[in-house]
């Protein structure tokens, strides 16, 4: 494997991991502020969606990596 090809799935491994815990913790985050400042439960589901779609977005890119590193090792 060649090292900017490695050099690239490295990065886009990186970016998805942000994503996969950046998504966690704003979760975790409205899951506790949401009741605390009374707001209505459908807040709380719009964030459930957004987070399910950024979760969505991380497993495509996952598959991604992994399809690269299995054409690039033969």
């Amino acid at each position: 494997m060649s090292r900017e090809k490695d050099t690239e799935i490295a990065k886009q491994g990186r970016v998805t991991a942000l994503v996969i815990a950046g998504s966690m913790l704003i979760w975790i985050a409205a899951q506790a502020l949401g009741p605390a400042l009374g707001l209505p439960g459908r807040y709380a589901l719009l964030v459930d969606f957004l987070v399910l779609a950024a979760l969505f977005w991380a497993m495509v890119n996952i598959f991604q990596i992994w399809r690269k590193r299995r054409n690039s090792q033969g």
